[in-house]
């Protein structure tokens, strides 16, 4: 049988550590502060990293109090480089578990974060994933399929874009006439409760993890 993996030994004594990577606004990180601090969340984010000079996700992070380190992708050469900088913050952060939060570079994840580095996409994975699919594009992609449900996906990340071991899903309805925007807030409503409860999981020990099927007990 699986064994469960241990994401944060020292858990619940300390709180489960968290680095948040983001490229844009920031609204997943603002969550997760939230729900710290509502004590909903027994976590600490212990370092923010942006990949983009211009994410608003700074601001918020500065207004959070948050340590936050700006790599901007394009000043790295290749992928190996850009990600060895973004782990050593990580590292340094002394960070439990790796949270993509809208983070839109390809990440080279070290052997010592295998399977503690995780994203939440804005779909049903495996559909509507891949490079380029993320923010409003999926929106609009879901709306132009005529799908009637859509939803938000935890996953541990991996080498390829979306493609990695799904830990959990909430659903909602796509409406005759919704907007990529009206359809974004709903599903941001799914992914702000799918997020948090998926970390509880993983501090809690769990998950379980068989050849590419995770599994997360009750």
């Amino acid at each position: 049988m699986p064994q469960p993996l241990v994401v944060a030994p020292d858990y619940p004594e300390q709180p489960i550590k968290l680095a948040v990577l983001l490229s844009g606004g920031g609204t997943t990180m603002q969550n997760l502060a939230e729900c710290i601090a509502a004590g909903s969340l027994h976590a600490e984010i212990t370092c923010v990293v942006a990949s983009n000079t211009k994410a608003y996700g700074i601001e918020r992070a500065k207004q959070l109090g948050l340590p936050c380190h700006v790599l901007p992708r394009r000043s790295y050469d290749d992928r190996t480089g850009f990600s060895a900088e973004v782990f050593q913050c990580v590292r340094a952060a002394g960070a439990d578990l790796v949270c993509l939060a809208g983070f839109l570079s390809l990440l080279v994840i070290p052997d010592d974060y295998a399977w503690r580095v995780i994203n939440i996409h804005p779909a049903l994975l495996p559909s509507f994933g891949g490079k380029g699919m993320h923010g409003r594009h999926v929106h609009e992609a879901v709306i132009a399929q005529g799908c009637k449900v859509t939803g938000c996906t935890v996953h541990f990340a991996d080498p390829t874009y979306d493609t990695g071991p799904i830990l959990a899903q909430r659903t909602c309805p796509v409406l005759p006439d919704d907007t990529p925007q009206a359809l974004a807030e709903r599903v941001h409503h799914e992914e702000c409760q799918a997020y948090p409860e998926t970390i509880r999981a993983l501090a809690e020990g769990r998950v379980t993890l068989d050849g590419r099927v995770a599994k997360v007990l009750a």
